[in-house]
Parts: C-alpha cells; sequence; structure tokens
C-alpha cells in the first residue's frame, strides 16, 4: 500500500490527460479506439483519495487490430514514463504483477472476458439477463477518449440500457423481490425479532434503492457504491431519508410507517413511466394481517403481463436477482453459464 499523493486527481481527469499527453503520441498514426473502461471506482466516477492506495493509477485501454497489439504494447512498454502528475504509471492491478496501466488489446477479446459476448453483434436476451449490473455499468461508464475504429461508439450503444420487454421483464423480477418480503418487519417485530425485522428492513431497502436506479434506466452498481449511485439520481433525496428513518427506527410499526412513505413514493415512479396500466399506489393490509404494505406482486403481474411467454414463465430474473456471490457476478462466463442454467426449461 502506498500514501496518498497530495492533491488527488480524480481517475478519469488523470487517465485522460495520460492518454492525451503521453499515450496517444506514443502510438501515432496506428488506427485504435482508447477509453477509460471496465473496472475501477474511477470508471464509475467514485474513486477519492483513498482509491490510490491499490490498484489505481494513470490508466488506458487502447483497442487495435488484434494483429497490432503485441507490436503496439512493446512500443509502449519501452516509453511511457515512470510517473505522470505525480503518480506511478505502473501499479498492481487485481493482484497481477505490477506493469504500466495501459493495456493493448483488440475489441472482442476484451468484451469477451468482460461480458461473456461482444456488444457489436447481436445480444441475445440470455445475453442481456447473464451479464451483471456491475459489468454492464463498468462497460457503458467511464469516457472514451478516442473512436478510430468506430466500434466503441457502437457498442456502447447497443449496450446503453436493456431492450424494452427485457427491462419489463427485469422491473417485474424486482418488484417480485419487494414482495417476498414486504411483510417480514412487522411479522419478525410482532413475534419480537427485532434485530430480524431490521434485517428485513435493510434487504427491502437494497431492493428498492435498485429497483429506482432500475426505473431511471441506470445499472445498480455492487454494494459498496449502490448508496452512492442511488443518492446522485435526482428527487431521490427525500427517499432516502426515508429510508434513514426506517433503519434507525425503534420499534417495527414506527419501521413500517417509513417504509410505507417509501413503498408509495416507489408507486409513483412506476405510474410515471407508463409501462402498465396505472396501479393504485397507497398501501394497503397484508390480507387479513395487521401489516402495511404495498402490494408490490400487483407491479409484477402488470408488467409480466406486457412480455413474451417465454420471459413470464421464468421467475427468476438478471443473474443479480437471484445470485449475490461476487465470485460468480464477477466471472461472466459463470454468470452466462448460470443464468442459462436458472432459464432452462424445467
Amino acid at each position: 500500500m502506498s500514501d496518498f499523493v497530495p492533491g488527488f486527481v480524480p481517475g478519469r481527469e488523470l487517465s485522460r490527460e495520460f492518454y492525451t499527453e503521453v499515450v496517444q503520441p506514443i502510438i501515432g498514426e496506428v488506427p485504435h479506439g482508447a477509453a477509460l473502461i471496465g473496472p475501477g471506482s474511477e470508471v464509475l466516477a467514485f474513486d477519492t483519495a483513498r482509491s490510490t492506495d491499490h490498484d489505481w493509477g494513470p490508466r488506458v485501454l487502447v483497442f487495435v487490430e488484434p494483429s497490432l497489439a503485441a507490436g503496439l504494447s512493446a512500443r509502449l512498454d519501452a516509453a511511457l514514463p515512470g510517473r505522470f502528475r505525480g503518480y506511478p504509471t505502473v501499479f498492481e492491478t487485481g493482484g497481477a504483477p505490477a506493469r504500466h496501466g495501459v493495456q493493448v488489446t483488440g475489441f472482442g477479446a476484451w468484451s469477451r472476458a468482460r461480458l461473456g459476448f461482444d456488444p457489436r453483434g447481436e445480444i441475445t436476451t440470455a445475453d442481456w439477463l447473464g451479464a451483471s449490473w456491475q459489468r454492464l455499468a463498468e462497460v457503458t461508464s467511464g469516457e472514451v477518449y478516442h473512436d478510430g475504429l468506430g466500434e466503441l461508439g457502437r457498442a456502447r450503444a447497443n449496450l446503453r440500457w436493456y431492450p424494452g420487454e427485457v427491462w419489463r421483464y427485469v422491473l417485474a423480477c424486482q418488484w417480485r423481490r419487494v414482495a417476498q418480503m414486504e411483510s417480514f418487519p412487522g411479522r419478525c417485530g410482532e413475534v419480537g425479532d427485532d434485530l430480524g425485522s431490521v434485517v428485513v428492513t435493510a434487504r427491502l431497502i437494497e431492493d428498492l434503492m435498485r429497483l429506482c436506479l432500475l426505473m431511471r434506466r441506470r445499472y445498480p452498481p455492487y454494494a459498496k457504491w449502490l448508496g452512492s449511485a442511488f443518492a446522485r439520481l435526482s428527487g431521490t433525496a427525500e427517499m432516502g431519508e426515508m429510508f434513514a428513518a426506517a433503519l434507525a427506527a425503534r420499534g417495527w410499526r414506527e419501521r413500517e410507517v417509513h417504509l410505507c412513505r417509501a413503498y408509495e413514493r416507489v408507486a409513483a415512479l412506476h405510474n410515471r413511466l407508463a409501462l402498465t396500466e396505472p396501479l393504485e399506489g397507497t398501501v394497503r393490509a397484508y390480507f387479513d394481517r395487521p401489516f402495511q404494505v404495498i402490494g408490490a406482486g400487483r407491479f409484477a403481474d402488470a408488467l409480466l403481463a406486457t412480455v413474451g411467454p417465454s420471459l413470464r414463465s421464468s421467475p427468476a430474473g438478471s443473474v443479480n436477482q437471484f445470485c449475490d456471490s461476487t465470485d460468480v457476478l464477477g466471472d461472466s462466463g459463470r454468470s452466462l453459464m448460470l443464468t442459462r442454467a436458472v432459464h432452462a426449461p424445467v
């Protein structure tokens, strides 16, 4: 671990200047694309001075025709300076041996490694559902510095957001997750399990935050950045206060009051999208039990009614909606394989 460098420079800014002032002149006339995409907090603009203590430095992905990659990589190895703007250009990334932060590769090979498919061509429904939200965010965020091959813009546009039917299906599955637990904060509290009530409330809030991001066409990042991404959505400050109040509440009844206020806000967001007929957006009793819920299953059912039978018959959703293992979500091969197995006809 290294000490912080005084005068922190955000990674996007640092890498942009590194490409413009150092990398591009070395590349010269070689046709290429250049970008800061893929892993790293700086790609999502969440990096701080703390980020510089590992896996961080001036980075650029350079995409060329595969036959040119080895030669250009060797040229860069020989010509890159040891430091830039006070930061070392050689550092460890992901536990690999230390090397400079310029990776030269073909876009097809890189995207298949990150996503499991090449987004320049057809993206199947299985591809969409098998790609984790974090990976999709990493490829569609960041910055493109140069698109000399015309492939970065096309690929990122193709991945910008789900096709309409897939989007409605993913929203339906997220509402279903809420439906499965919305009565539990009260039920846990009723039997004296206040800790259980808090735990379930936190899980519901996590699902509601992701639901709001999905409604606003944002891929939810992984847990470390979920709250930060939610806070950046315009108009969510008050809802965030409701979530915080629910978690801080002393007792399930007070907790329920704050959750119900948030439920009604999320229901209003659903109706504004006009993806289904308007649904009643006020809370109601959970059958004949003394718990207030939004009836999230109504929203799931209404959305599922708008998709084809092949999706409607499979309740699992995107890989993020039935798996939370980082080892799976961070491995495109595993996440695609698991998703295909889960969605296979019974």
